[in-house]
C-alpha cells in the first residue's frame, strides 16, 4: 500500500487501483482533486483544516462511486447522497473499495476549556495505519504506521510522547505540521523520535511525497 502525504492532515492510502482520502481538509491546494478521484473518502471531525466541505459535495456530485464515512456532524453538513455519505463511531467497521476500516475513539482534544469538545474518530485502515484525527488517541490494538499530529492549539509535546511510546507503532510519519516552520518540524520529529524520548523514528514527508506501508 501507498501513502501519500498532503498538506497538512490529509494522506492518501492507494493499493489495487483504489485511493482513499483521509482529511482533505481547506488547507490542502489539492482536495478537490484528491476527492473526486478517490474511491472513497473518511473524516476524522468536521473542522475545515481536515474537512474541507466543498471539495467534498464538488466530488460527490462528480463521482457517483464515491462513498465517504465520517462522524455524524460531518454527515449532517453533507446529507445521504442515496446512501453514499454515512456516519460513523467508535466500533464501526466497514469496508471500502479493498480496503478495510476500523474506527476509534469519540471526541477531539481540549482546546480550551471554554470551547466545546467536538466529535473526533480515528480510523485504521487494512490494520496498518493509523489517523487519530486531532487527538492523541490510542486504539489499543497493533499499529503498523502511526500518523503523529505535531501541530496545533490543541497539541502538547509532553502529550504527543506517551501517545507514541503508547501505540507503540512501528513507523511514525509527522501530520497536522502546518503551524511548524522546517526548524519546528525537525524539533518535534527529535522529540518524538529515539534520539529524544520516542520509540521509533518520526518522518517527515514533504506535501506529495509517498512512502509504501
Amino acid at each position: 500500500m501507498e501513502l501519500t502525504k498532503y498538506t497538512h492532515a490529509t494522506v492518501v492510502l492507494e493499493r489495487d487501483g483504489a485511493a482513499l482520502v483521509i482529511d482533505p481538509g481547506a488547507f490542502t491546494p489539492e482536495a478537490a482533486d484528491l476527492v473526486r478521484a478517490a474511491t472513497g473518502v473518511l473524516v476524522t471531525h468536521e473542522h475545515f483544516d481536515h474537512f474541507d466541505v466543498d471539495a467534498v459535495r464538488a466530488g460527490l456530485e462528480a463521482n457517483p462511486a464515491l462513498v465517504v464515512r465520517a462522524p455524524q456532524p460531518v454527515f449532517d453538513q453533507l446529507g445521504e447522497h442515496d446512501g453514499r455519505v454515512v456516519a460513523v463511531q467508535a466500533g464501526d467497521a466497514f469496508e471500502v473499495g479493498p480496503f478495510s476500516v476500523r474506527v476509534f475513539g469519540e471526541q477531539h482534544a481540549v482546546i480550551h476549556p471554554d470551547i466545546p469538545t467536538i466529535a473526533n474518530v480515528g480510523f485504521l485502515v487494512d490494520d496498518a495505519v493509523f489517523h487519530p484525527g486531532d487527538a492523541y488517541l490510542v486504539p489499543g490494538v497493533p499499529v503498523q504506521t502511526l500518523l503523529v499530529p505535531t501541530s496545533g492549539p490543541w497539541s502538547h509535546t509532553s502529550e504527543a510522547v506517551d501517545f507514541v511510546r503508547a501505540v507503540a507503532p512501528e513507523r511514525a510519519v509527522q501530520i497536522h505540521e502546518a503551524m511548524l516552520s522546517d526548524m519546528g518540524q525537525q524539533s518535534a520529529a527529535r522529540f518524538l523520535g529515539p534520539d529524544g524520548l520516542g520509540p521509533v523514528p518520526v518522518a517527515i514527508l514533504a506535501s506529495g511525497e509517498s512512502i509504501t506501508v
